[in-house]
């Protein structure tokens, strides 16, 4: 297998680094706010990253025992383990061995204006360190949570989103001063009526948008992603996913009882990705299949 040369990777993303080599992508997901979520496998091979000019967040979901840096081959990953490669780091690698791993792709202008409204300090006063091999609960919960939803469905996608914009804000709060992360961890108030108002009509009328993120949420409620996940919880008692997922399914239950739409246009009205898919949450929320739930509330 021929090994991707400094010469030939130099200033290329991380991303097209990999689709050179052995690596192979699994699934990507775009997230609001230019963030790119890419699931890997890797049976084998060398990668060299140069200035890739983008930070990226590598969690290792399987295997990894038999990947390390050219220069510290005693030091291995393993499952759980996380990576971060800031926009002007350089590294060698080798995978000598079987690795399943999630990438998170960010630019330097998404991770100043993330500083700037979670923190509402001078993005050059911090700066995202290179870390290989760290050890963080967060970010391997994080890795886990998106790997196991299905980023083809809606509700996925908005739950993939919340958790990474969590995520995030974790790694922002991390290269914060104590002070800054004092001031952004301080106890906050919920929603205010207005913005709760707006908010909660803004998800009821685009159930079928993909425009149903949370940093559209939030730019709804004039907050960042930070506080807005936190006072929408104090507001609502439930996390945003959670009240996306109970209005879908109130309003499939509305079209089922008061119409006689075919499920694949109910599916559709209300952001789900198909039939199946809404099938599925109704017998998980009602005990009923579709069909059953419509006999029994249209008498």
């Amino acid at each position: 297998m021929a090994d991707l040369t400094a010469a030939v990777t130099a200033d290329l993303p991380v991303f097209d680094v990999l689709g050179r080599s052995s690596a192979r992508r699994e699934r990507e997901l775009a997230l609001p706010g230019a963030l790119r979520l890419v699931q890997w496998r890797n049976q084998g091979g060398r990668m060299d990253y140069q200035r890739p000019g983008h930070h990226t967040l590598s969690v290792y979901l399987q295997g990894g025992t038999d990947t390390h840096l050219i220069e510290t081959p005693r030091e291995t990953g393993h499952p759980g383990c996380h990576c971060i490669l800031p926009a002007e780091h350089e590294s060698r690698w080798n995978v000598a061995g079987p690795l399943r791993f999630v990438h998170l792709y960010l630019s330097e202008a998404s991770w100043a204006d993330r500083i700037v409204r979670l923190l509402d300090a001078e993005p050059r006063a911090l700066t995202l360190e290179q870390r290989i091999f760290g050890q963080d609960a967060t970010l391997a919960a994080w890795a886990q949570g998106v790997a196991a939803l299905d980023w083809t469905h809606p509700a996925d996608r908005l739950q993939a989103d919340v958790l990474t914009q969590a995520a995030l804000d974790h790694l922002v709060l991390q290269a914060a001063r104590p002070r800054q992360r004092e001031r952004a961890g301080k106890p906050a108030g919920g929603l205010s009526s207005v913005a709760r108002r707006r908010v909660l009509a803004f998800v009821d009328a685009h159930l079928d948008s993909s425009d149903l993120s949370l940093p559209r949420l939030a730019a709804e409620a004039h907050l960042s992603e930070f506080h807005f996940a936190r006072m929408f919880r104090i507001s609502l008692g439930c996390s945003v996913h959670d009240w996306v997922a109970t209005r879908r399914l109130a309003s499939a239950r509305e079209l089922l009882r008061a119409t006689r739409l075919p499920l694949a246009d109910i599916a559709a009205a209300c952001g789900y990705a198909n039939a199946s898919h809404l099938s599925r949450a109704v017998k998980a929320g009602t005990g009923a299949t579709p069909g059953q739930w419509r006999r029994s509330s249209t008498g």
